[in-house]
Order: C-alpha cells, then structure tokens, then sequence
C-alpha cells in the first residue's frame, strides 16, 4: 500500500529519502513491477527527475542509466542480436515501454529470459552511495542486503562478449521450463547461465574456457524440481540448451 509519493531532483536527496526512519521507501522508474513489493505501507521514490535514462558507450563496456527503459535496448543498433531476442521475449511492447532496465533485474525471478541473458553477460550494478560495483549475482543472492536504503544507478555489461540464448517452454509465448544464455569473450572466458525454475537466474559456469559446459549445467540444475518440471528434465534441457548456445556462437 503505497502511502507517501517522492519525486526528488537529485542523487543526494533521493538517498535522503530512502533512508528515512519513518517508512520503508522505494525507488520506481517505471512502477511497472511496484504490485510485486509489499502488503504493508510503504513510500515511492519516482526517479523520473534524475536524468539516469542515458546510453553511454566506454571502449568495450556498455552502461546504461537505471531508468532506460527495456524498449530502448531495441533501439541500440549494434547490440547483441541474442540480447535484442530476450528483451523481446521478456515483456510484450506496452510493458517495455515502461519497464525499466534496472527494475527487470531487481525484480528478476528464475523464469526472467532478461535476467539470466544479464547474468551470463557477467552485468553489473552502479549502487549509491559510493558509485559501488556489485555484480548481478551478487543482487541475485543477497537482494535486501544489496538494495536496502541504497539507489542503483546504473547497469554495466561488455559489448565484446557474444551472447546465445535459447529457452523451452510449453508454448513459445510461455515462461521458459529451461532457459539458457552463454557468454564468449575474445579471450576464450566463457560464462553460462540458466533460467527457468527457483527464487532468481542461475551461474552455472564462468571458466577460461568452453571445456565441461554442458557437464556444469546438468550439475547445477540437479536439485531444479517443482511443480512444471522434474530435475532430471530440466538437467537434461540444460545440458542441450547450453552446447545449442556454444555452438551458434562459435558457428557465427
């Protein structure tokens, strides 16, 4: 139940904000995942007035401002084509409109196709104070730690690495059962991820190399059972999903 509304004109002052004593405030760029918060009263901090919806380009690393809306990635002309696939997959139009880069990942859950694409990509948070570097992770594994009376200001990932991804599904416009996206940087170092089932995307490897991929997702989704899918499917999906992935990239 939202019961306080700020729209402040700085960084300072929106930290001000949040760390009042008197509310649990949070910060919303879009608002399109705010349902998801809480129950109990809580205050919004609109980021709208903060300027932080800027693409900027610095040598193999592309930063984007919190609030840059996902439609935009689409709009970026020489970004990773897999990157654009998953953006698409993640959010029908209406809500990429309004659904921001760094809301996507804060309210990531397992099935997010964005998330584990992000996750693969090794991206990595701009939190206030301090302009502090915290791998997506790290958010994944320790959200309230990360986030409390903290803003992000900014998402980083590398523009060099070649991202695949590939998704199963019941349907094709359903939630993935198994998602996976591997990352392939110039220098061999290779990074997979797995999505489709538990609290938040999954690291499944992050190596010098590609050797023991598939053998690395079949280890780390082996407890990967709930109501949709068994571990045994899902190991066997994540397995094929990330050799699929490895092989357009290297094909490409």
């Amino acid at each position: 139940m939202i019961e306080d509304y700020r729209r402040p004109q700085s960084i300072p002052e929106a930290l001000g904000i949040l760390r009042s004593p008197e509310l649990p405030f949070i910060p919303i760029g879009g608002g399109s995942a705010i349902d998801r918060y809480s129950h109990e009263p809580f205050g919004v901090v609109d980021l709208q007035g903060l300027d932080l919806d800027r693409i900027v380009e610095r040598g193999h690393t592309l930063f984007l401002g919190a609030t840059v809306r996902l439609q935009s990635l689409l709009e970026i002309a020489d970004l990773q084509p897999a990157l654009k696939e998953v953006v698409r997959l993640e959010a029908p139009y209406n809500i990429r409109q309004v659904a921001t880069v760094a809301g996507a990942l804060v309210s990531a859950d397992g099935r997010s196709r964005f998330g584990t694409a992000m996750l693969a990509l090794d991206a990595v948070l701009i939190v206030q104070p301090g302009d502090v570097q915290v791998p997506l992770g790290n958010l994944f594994a320790l959200r309230r730690e990360v986030l409390s009376r903290r803003l992000i200001t900014a998402v980083s990932f590398p523009k060099n690495a070649r991202l695949a991804f590939f998704s199963v599904g019941r349907t094709p416009a359903d939630l993935p059962l198994v998602c996976a996206a591997v990352a392939l940087w110039p220098s061999g170092r290779t990074r997979a991820a797995l999505g489709g089932w538990g609290a938040a995307p999954l690291l499944a490897m992050d190596g010098p190399e590609s050797g023991g991929l598939a053998t690395a997702a079949r280890a780390a989704y082996s407890q990967a059972e709930d109501e949709w899918a068994s571990a045994e499917y899902r190991q066997e999906v994540a397995g094929l999903l990330v050799k699929r992935c490895l092989e357009k990239i290297t094909a490409g």
